[in-house]
């Protein structure tokens, strides 16, 4: 071991053959609770919330049910059952709906979120996965099937367009600012970005460094994507200006959420090899803080950054039952 390697360790570097580019922070995460999902079993997938209410909305993909947590009381408040395995959830203040993306029949279901009534369906063709509203346009987008990106109003529930792709979409996120979406699309090894306006491809960047790649973040303010691969197991940071990437750091195993928090610079990756991984971009580094453990299988994620929390979906596992972890963020 050379000197400065010994050094490093010394300062609590992490000593890793494949990134040294990790040193150990106090943990940014607190965990302060867990609400039990008692009737849920099997996956579970992504979580929206309303801030109001402070309630989470959680997609019990394989329980075929929508569980909803209230945070502050922390008890599970209603489930939504008959649900053809929910996939995407989003919330919406202004209209006050609640939408639901099921991947096995691909309906896009749209309910009052004070009476959970269902006001109105759109079908997909299948596979209806991740969501995004658009609050400027009242535009829902909701990646689907063997690789399509639905535009939806979400005023009139109707389907308005649709963004071809060339492959199924994982995660994907809006810039306003760029015009422009950015999406995952492992299966065809790229990231493809369309025109926000016209809905038009306009470019595609090819994986580099790794691949299978499913959750993503934008920092809109430097220009930068966050892209977590499974492929090997990797966090790439990328200019979204030339489509180059700027610096890959390795990360646990099977990441299925990644956040950015402006405020401290902070990236959060949670893994379904259980662990929730924080790094800290420092100009145009990635530098690994902490390697939170966890449960194995809990992937799905959500950061409440003007909240200061951290909510982690934690799937039943060797007998204990599923629940809704709530961190507080130090």
């Amino acid at each position: 071991m050379s000197f400065l390697i010994l050094v490093y360790c010394i300062l609590g570097v992490r000593c890793n053959s494949q990134n040294l580019n990790s040193i150990i922070e106090n943990e940014k995460l607190t965990l302060v609770s867990k609400v039990g999902l008692p009737n849920v079993t099997g996956r579970i997938d992504h979580i929206s919330y309303d801030t109001t209410n402070q309630l989470a909305f959680i997609a019990a993909l394989d329980n075929n049910t929508v569980e909803i947590v209230d945070v502050s009381a922390k008890r599970v408040v209603r489930t939504i059952p008959g649900l053809h395995e929910p996939q995407g959830v989003v919330y919406i203040p202004s209209s006050k709906k609640l939408v639901i993306a099921n991947g096995d029949n691909g309906d896009c279901i749209f309910f009052d979120a004070a009476t959970y009534k269902q006001l109105g369906v759109v079908h997909l063709k299948s596979d209806a996965d991740n969501i995004r509203f658009d609050s400027t346009s009242q535009l829902l987008y909701v990646g689907y099937g063997s690789g399509a990106i639905a535009v939806i109003d979400a005023n009139s529930m109707k389907l308005i367009g649709e963004i071809p792709l060339d492959g199924h979409p994982e995660s994907f996120q809006l810039s306003k600012k760029q015009d422009r979406i950015y999406i995952n699309v492992p299966d065809a090894n790229e990231i493809e970005i369309a025109n926000l306006s016209s809905g038009k491809i306009i470019s595609k960047w090819k994986n580099t460094n790794a691949s299978s790649n499913f959750p993503m973040a934008l920092d809109e303010r430097d220009h930068r994507l966050y892209i977590g691969c499974r492929s090997p197991a990797k966090l790439r940071m990328i200019d979204t200006e030339t489509g180059k990437d700027i610096s890959t750091v390795s990360c646990s195993g099977d990441a299925d959420d990644v956040f950015f928090n402006t405020s401290d610079n902070l990236i959060f990756v949670s893994t379904g090899k259980g662990f929730i991984d924080v790094f800290r971009v420092n100009g145009k580094d990635l530098v690994q803080i902490n390697h939170i453990g966890t449960s194995r299988g809990a992937r799905t994620s959500l950061l409440l950054s003007t909240e200061g929390k951290f909510l982690l979906a934690v799937p039943a596992h060797n007998g204990v039952l599923a629940a809704l972890w709530i961190y507080h963020i130090d």
